[in-house]
């Protein structure tokens, strides 16, 4: 049986527990992976310096940026088949490796990921605090990334993680959806990784609540079923919310004389907080410095759950970022060569792999909206078209959609540019509104077809674009110098 090559990332903060993890795979022995990746994702500080200092082991800076952004780094850096996500503070058993692979084989093509069962020990006696209930919920949790194997073309297809992430929550469960709907299945493997209970201090519970933001994000990238799609649950936000307004309403009812008023808002809100904090004193060990703790922030932690969710939806609903990028392909990402018919000839204009990874990251779709009359005039073949069209996504990466017109001037056909037609077709096969499309090309037409499907246009003049086109351009849409500017001013929402 062939080997499989797998490739280990590991981000980190530079926890004690990743050197006893690293210790741990160079115990499991064969099969070995063909590199470990550890993404030191601390902003600033003195090169991270790795015991064992094992062979093929790999460390690599990420600036401080994130979980999401460091596990980017660091599968960008793999070439293998599959990517194996480790956090710095699991352990792995003496097998790992042979039950990772075990697992890996099992799958189909269909199946883009295999998730580990995490097992967190938990003390023989007594209840558990309210850190190591959380770190518990993890041996339910689905996609999670404590140990996750994914497809490196799949993540390559859905653009990986979403960077606007920017802690340990929701990143994972927001990578799984959009593979999930992208048509692939993530399978729970054998292998079994223990996840130690952890000790986050006394106001742990509190600084969560910063979580809620991310809420806001998976709303806005997932729609109002985000929690159904994901296996989330309910949430406790709804009580949350109305404890929080009873509070302000008592304040607002008192001020204003209404004290009978004011007496039931308080009345509701102590026994809202009263329950609350009821279930999380019941859950835990009845010592003196835990009740305290769960009576503190069972107060605290309702508005500032609402704080953190009110802050998430205004900066994501009102952003004028899109929800996707639509490119124009020739002269606006690679070079033009008139009716191209050979994949050797495929030269990216510069800076266009570079520039589409950070679109990906940062969980924007793109496609490609194309005329190719050369198959009507009979200069290119269907089949030449889609080869040139590999070898474009081959260098440039995957798009979500390409839409091509293979029609000519006088063919009378609705998705020749300027027609709408193939903008309109891109928005529907990425499921995104087109009113929060960008278009990017060259010429007018790319420009025209924007504005008639009901998007955003954007010209990036060359050495082919009509003067008039750029004149008409300045009026009714936006012009960039070149392809990162265009870009730039999409993702900004600028003018």
């Amino acid at each position: 049986m062939s080997p499989l090559d797998f490739t280990i990332v590991i981000p980190t903060t530079g926890r004690d527990n990743l050197h006893r993890l690293l210790g741990g795979i160079e115990a499991a022995g064969e099969p070995r992976p063909a590199r470990i990746i550890v993404v030191d994702d601390r902003p600033d500080g003195a090169d991270l310096r790795l015991f064992p200092a094992t062979a093929g082991t790999e460390v690599i800076r990420s600036g401080g940026r994130g979980p999401a952004a460091a596990r980017n780094a660091g599968w960008r850096r793999a070439t293998t088949e599959w990517v194996a996500f480790l956090d710095d503070d699991v352990l792995v058993g003496p097998d790992w490796a042979r039950e990772l692979v075990e697992d890996l084989r099992a799958l189909d093509a269909k199946t883009a990921a295999s998730q580990a069962r995490i097992v967190v020990p938990l003390p023989p006696d007594r209840r558990p605090t309210d850190d190591e209930r959380g770190t518990a919920g993890l041996e339910t949790a689905r996609w999670i990334t404590a140990d996750m194997a994914y497809r490196r073309a799949v993540l390559a297809e859905v653009g990986g993680f979403d960077e606007r992430f920017p802690r340990a929550y929701r990143e994972d469960s927001d990578l799984a959806l959009k593979v999930t709907k992208a048509g692939y299945l993530i399978a729970k493997g054998e292998r079994i990784t223990t996840h130690p209970a952890k000790r986050a201090g006394p106001l742990a519970s509190l600084r969560a609540q910063r979580g809620n933001a991310d809420d806001a994000l998976m709303r806005h990238n997932h729609g109002v079923l985000w929690r159904q799609q994901a296996g989330a649950g309910q949430g406790r936000f709804g009580r949350h919310l109305l404890t929080t307004a009873s509070v302000l309403g008592a304040a607002a009812l008192l001020a204003s004389g209404r004290r009978k008023a004011a007496t039931a808002a308080a009345g509701l809100w102590a026994g809202l907080t009263a329950e609350f904090a009821g279930r999380r004193v019941r859950s835990g060990p009845l010592t003196p410095g835990e009740v305290t703790r769960m009576l503190l922030t069972s107060v605290l932690i309702p508005p500032a759950a609402c704080y953190h969710r009110l802050r998430g939806e205004l900066r994501h609903r009102f952003s004028r970022r899109p929800r996707a990028l639509l490119f124009d392909r020739d002269d606006t990402l690679i070079v033009n060569v008139p009716y191209l018919d050979d994949p050797d000839g495929v030269r990216p204009v510069p800076g266009a792999k570079e520039l589409l990874h950070d679109v990906r990251a940062a969980g924007i779709r793109i496609g490609v909206v194309s005329n190719q009359s050369g198959v009507a005039k009979g200069l290119i073949t269907p089949e030449r078209l889609t080869a040139v069209n590999a070898r474009v996504e081959e260098l440039l990466g995957p798009f979500g959609t390409w839409q091509v017109c293979v029609h000519d001037d006088g063919d009378g056909c609705a998705c020749r540019k300027p027609a709408p037609g193939l903008v309109r077709r891109a928005a529907e096969a990425l499921g995104v509104d087109v009113r929060r499309c960008v278009v990017i090309g060259d010429t007018g037409a790319d420009v025209d077809a924007a504005t008639a499907a009901g998007a955003r246009g954007i010209l990036v003049p060359t050495a082919y674009t009509r003067s008039e086109e750029v004149d008409r351009a300045h009026r009714r849409a936006t012009v960039a110098r070149d392809l990162a500017e265009a870009v730039h001013l999409a993702v900004t929402g600028s003018r």
